[in-house]
């Protein structure tokens, strides 16, 4: 029998380490390169003028020959979102993915004209993909979304199990977990085992989706209006649980924004949202209607100025406005750095005349998708891993998941709490820890699909906190002479009543310069010399930094 050639695995995240969302995990040896998720990041309000952050795909591009396959859990964005921006940068041969998600993927493909740039390959709890020395199958899990996995990768060196995004939810909307494959994985050997750590810091159990349906018909009973409710439109069950509840009722439903309605077409047509065709009607049909007749399904749950609840309440949208009566649902927990934009929203739609109902332990409107701390150990104790690795969480929330698994009996040795970048090494079944790769995060503005690099972020941070100057200097290049006194501009940093301490400032600049003249200098030289006593000047007058931007012209 031929013996297979050992190859040493690495196993590391380019997201999903250290924050919630842009979740990318990699598989490697010396020939080939897998990929699980490839997820964006939803900015908050310290990212201004940013629509999506994605992985720093520099590694892969710099292995662009070894990468060989993305497989992909399930269609929420923050495992789906990056395909797109992936694709630009290098070559996917092929995408394997659950029957919703794959159609998500496509129809994103196709709005960015990339569904020609690779292959879709969906897969179910029976597939076995075998890629080079790899051999990967899927095991179902329960989660927010219908079609959610978990993947095994089975390697020379050993078997690495990743959870995905899950929950153990015994009364599920959709198919059962797996817990007998969860089992029969344990009990043949799991090597390394990666698992969500969203809800790490929650006791007990995450309450089943069957819950909120409940809590989603209490809101309909009460209501004298309008219901509108904002979720995720990735969010399919509790998009299915509104629908039905709409119909218990009989209320027509008007659905609001892009996202949304394509996410519901899509279900749909794949059968996973089951709603008449006279049950839904166009938004600008809303006044051929009582209020009480009526709900509407959009998006916005996280206060995003763009979605359609923000344009909603501000009076934007065209055919749809809050009304006294209405009754507006949150059906979603705040993702962290949200909270702000939440807040803002909650206020406009409270001013407006709504209802505003939100999750709380009165109002169980929203279930997580994510595993709080007794599923999590019953996960660990299915899989009886003998290395360990949380993923998919901030750090805080990765560390409370691997002192979970070791009040379980696996060695604190045993666990790893990294960073995006940080790699272990699985070789004969042993793992430890390797050399980092190239990792960080790409800022996508608008189309520029290469994004923006950390340095611009700090530049729009320091010019929203603290504003700018922009100095002027005129210099007779041949006699060395200012030829017009320095101009200051400024934006966002001082007030009016700040003209003296510029004229202060303004000699200051003009005598170093003068100086610096007297001697062999160049525009490099004069620019610091200005960037550093007007920086100092300012700093000392006002304990602000704003950004200081000098600007030499030159006379020949």
């Amino acid at each position: 029998m031929e013996r297979k050639v050992s190859l040493p695995v690495s196993v590391y995240a380019l997201g999903g380490l250290g924050e919630v969302g842009k979740n990318m995990y990699c598989i490697e040896n010396d020939q080939s390169l897998i990929i699980i998720d490839a997820g964006v990041r939803f900015p908050g309000v310290e990212f201004p003028g940013i629509d999506y952050i994605v992985p720093n795909y520099t590694h892969l591009k710099n292995n662009r020959n070894k990468v060989r396959a993305l497989f992909i859990t399930h269609g929420h964005e923050d495992h789906i979102g990056g395909i797109p921006f992936l694709l630009q940068h290098l070559n996917i041969p092929v995408i394997y993915a659950p029957q919703l998600a794959a159609a998500l993927i496509k129809n994103r493909l196709e709005e960015h004209r990339l569904l020609e740039r690779t292959r879709i390959v969906i897969y179910d709890e029976k597939t076995v993909v075998n890629v080079d020395s790899f051999s990967v199958s899927f095991f179902r899990v329960t989660h927010s979304i219908p079609d959610s996995f978990g993947v095994v990768v089975d390697t020379t060196e050993g078997r690495i199990v990743s959870t995905g995004d899950f929950k153990i939810d015994l009364t599920p909307v959709g198919p059962d977990i797996a817990l007998h494959r969860m089992a029969e994985l344990g009990e043949e050997g799991v090597d390394l085992l990666l698992s969500d750590s969203t809800n790490a810091e929650n006791e007990g159990y995450t309450p089943s989706e069957k819950n909120v349906y409940d809590s989603i018909n209490e809101v309909f009973d009460n209501a004298p209006g309008r219901v509108i409710i904002s979720t995720f439109s990735s969010n399919i069950s509790r998009i299915q649980q509104i629908c039905q509840s709409a119909l218990l009722h009989n209320r027509k439903i008007i659905i609001v924004g892009r996202s949304m309605e394509k996410a519901v077409e899509i279900s749909r047509q794949l059968g996973y949202i089951k709603i008449p065709d006279a049950s839904i009607i166009p938004s600008q049909d809303i006044k051929l209607y009582r209020a009480n007749e009526l709900v509407i399904l959009c998006t916005g749950s996280q206060g995003e100025p763009a979605a359609a609840l923000s344009r909603i309440a501000s009076g934007e949208h065209k055919d749809v406005h809050i009304a006294q009566g209405d009754t507006v649902v949150f059906s979603s927990s705040a993702i962290p750095g949200n909270g702000l934009m939440i807040a803002r929203m909650i206020n406009l739609l409270t001013r407006c005349g709504a209802d505003v109902v939100t999750n709380s332990i009165l109002s169980d409107i929203h279930s997580s998708g994510h595993p709080s701390k007794q599923e999590l150990r019953l996960a660990l104790k299915l899989f009886k891993p003998k290395y360990f690795m949380p993923m998919h969480g901030e750090y805080r929330m990765l560390l409370l998941h691997a002192k979970l698994a070791q009040t379980l009996g696996i060695p604190e040795e045993n666990t790893f709490v990294l960073d995006n970048g940080d790699t272990l090494i699985l070789h004969h079944n042993r793992v430890t820890r390797g050399y980092p790769v190239d990792h960080g995060n790409t800022y996508i503005d608008g189309k520029d699909i290469n994004g923006l690099a950390d340095a611009v972020m700090d530049d729009r941070r320091k010019l929203t906190e603290d504003g700018m100057f922009a100095i002027t200097i005129s210099v007779d290049a041949k006699t060395n002479k200012l030829l017009m006194p320095t101009e200051f501009y400024s934006l966002g940093a001082i007030h009016a009543n700040f003209a003296k301490e510029i004229e202060e400032c303004r000699l200051l600049v003009e005598r170093a310069i003068k100086e610096k003249l007297e001697t062999k200098t160049n525009f490099a030289e004069l620019k610091t010399i200005v960037r550093t006593i007007a920086g100092d000047f300012i700093y000392k007058k006002t304990n602000r930094k704003p950004m200081i931007i000098p600007v030499v012209m030159s006379k020949n």
